[in-house]
Order: structure tokens, then C-alpha cells, then sequence
């Protein structure tokens, strides 16, 4: 089974087989980040088989300063 791309989306189709997977320095959370050709990919650290979040350098700075300020805090 082939999936098309989402409409507008800009990113490439990474190999993320061989990815270098890294946990929070503390080990807290769910999420696993890697650095793939100039990109930054986030997986669910618990089903990483699902797929994987593919950030650009300028959307993967938004995105932390926006996790830091509380941008994301759901409680």
C-alpha cells in the first residue's frame, strides 16, 4: 500500500531504519528525537512503528520554544 503525502506537505520521505533514537536526558516522556539529514524526526518512544513526526530546523526551534513557554501544557 502506497500513502500519498498530506496536502501542503513539504517534507521528504526519510529512511528513519538506521536512526540514531535519544530519550530526554532525564528519561522522562514518551518521545524519542533523531537528527536525519538536516531534519529533525519525533516518535512515540512506546510504539515506534507508528509514524514519526518530521520537523524542518526552523519548526523544530518553534516547536521547543513553544513546549518551554507552556504552549503545549494540557493540564
Amino acid at each position: 500500500m502506497t500513502s500519498k503525502p498530506f496536502a501542503g506537505w513539504d517534507k521528504p520521505d526519510l529512511d528513519l531504519s538506521g536512526a540514531d533514537w535519544q530519550s530526554s536526558s532525564r528519561g522522562a516522556g514518551d518521545v524519542q528525537i533523531a537528527f536525519v539529514e538536516g531534519f529533525i524526526a519525533m516518535r512515540n518512544s512506546e510504539r515506534p512503528e507508528s509514524p514519526s513526526l518530521i520537523f524542518a530546523p526552523d519548526e523544530w526551534r518553534k516547536f521547543v520554544l513553544g513546549a518551554r513557554g507552556g504552549e503545549f501544557d494540557l493540564t
